[in-house]
């Protein structure tokens, strides 16, 4: 008698469910910093602005990001910055 046949095999089934959940829980654990549009942007430097995260420098029309001393002419690319900072951050302080 033949042994059983490889197309019925489910054994490896499992481990390959085990490995997509694994990615989709990284993935809804990560922070999304592609999705930021400028009305987005906007507020969120506006709050950055008020708790004294982001100070505007005028005359050079910058905004500098103070706890990283990064300069940023762009009010989108400062958010997403800041996001990804913030995630880097907050993962860091997870694992100590």
């Amino acid at each position: 008698m033949a042994g059983p046949d490889p197309f019925d095999d489910t054994s490896a089934d499992h481990e390959q469910l085990e490995a997509e959940l694994l990615v989709q829980d990284r993935d809804a654990a990560s922070v999304a910093t592609t999705d930021i549009d400028e009305a987005t942007a906007r507020r969120l430097v506006g709050d950055l602005l008020e708790d004294d995260v982001v100070t505007p420098i005028p005359d050079q029309r910058i905004l500098v990001h103070e706890p990283s001393s990064k300069p940023f002419e762009s009010i989108t690319q400062l958010a997403v910055f800041h996001r990804g900072w913030q995630a880097a951050t907050d993962a860091d302080a997870e694992d100590n």
